[in-house]
């Protein structure tokens, strides 16, 4: 049995990220546990505003429980739903990354899925404040899904890599479990902005991946290009990709491809989902 948390803020991009995680677990068994925090409130000066617990119900708790309970009637009615698949309605007043941590903890969660916003009229995909912070701050699996991603059988995993770090097996077994459920071919990419041997140390680290998906459809890519997002953009399209892993602690990396100037803004320029590695 399959634990799913599934923030949401009642917007459309939310509601196609629940599906697509819906669709992606159609045949195991799971539990969605579907999830609204409202954050606490700063009013002014250092004192934060904090509302009494019979305030809490009657102002915001009530409401968003029916919101809530509307929701999940939605989701029962999607042709896709399956028997093996239960919903559970979350409500909290609190800040949203300790809300999330607190129910991956309680409820073993497996994996967070989020939504993303889409910036009208461009291809690209503004991940916001939210979603960014708990692809930083969570410490759990995460699957991204822009707002235009509809699920595909996923035959194509994109795999980026600078071969800098040792990736644990605990980190890497998610991976291997996408891979092994989908029987997907896994597409490991190198970018780098000139032409440079591999050191000692990213032979190691490459030899690790090699050795922990001996048994999977395994194979490197290498691309020389001054912008990494390019690269993978470039490589996502070319190839038909239907998602893309990446290990977050690899932050350097990660950077060049969905952080832009500001830290607290992603900018990330594909439909296609991003499986987010811990």
């Amino acid at each position: 049995m399959k634990n799913i948390l599934v923030p949401t803020d009642f917007s459309e991009n939310a509601f196609n990220a629940l599906q697509y995680a819906i669709d992606f677990y159609t045949n195991e068994a799971c539990n969605f546990y579907v999830l609204h925090v409202k954050p606490v409130i700063n009013i002014s000066g250092d004192s934060t505003y904090l509302l009494s617990t019979q305030n809490i119900e009657q102002n915001y708790t009530e409401a968003v429980k029916l919101q809530l309970e509307q929701l999940i009637k939605k989701v029962n009615e999607l042709p896709t739903k399956k028997a093996h698949h239960q919903f559970f309605s979350l409500v909290d007043y609190n800040h949203l990354i300790d809300s999330i941590n607190h129910h991956i903890n309680e409820k073993s969660i497996d994996l967070v899925v989020m939504g993303t916003k889409g910036a009208s009229g461009l291809k690209e995909v503004i991940i916001g404040s939210n979603t960014g912070d708990v692809i930083k701050k969570v410490h759990c699996t995460t699957l991204v899904v822009p707002e235009n991603a509809r699920f595909t059988p996923i035959k194509e995993v994109a795999f980026p890599t600078d071969f800098s770090m040792f990736y644990s097996i605990e980190t890497l077994l998610p991976l291997l479990n996408l891979i092994y459920k989908t029987k997907a071919s896994l597409r490991v990419l190198h970018i780098s902005k000139k032409e440079v041997d591999l050191d000692d140390s990213q032979k190691d680290n490459k030899s690790l991946l090699e050795d922990f998906f001996a048994e999977s459809d395994l194979n490197f890519h290498y691309l020389t290009n001054s912008k990494v997002e390019d690269a993978v953009q470039c490589f996502v399209e070319s190839r038909d990709i239907n998602m893309i892993a990446m290990v977050a602690k690899n932050l350097n990396y990660f950077q060049q491809i969905l952080f832009h100037t500001k830290v607290e803004k992603i900018s990330y320029h594909t439909n296609v989902p991003f499986l987010v590695l811990h």
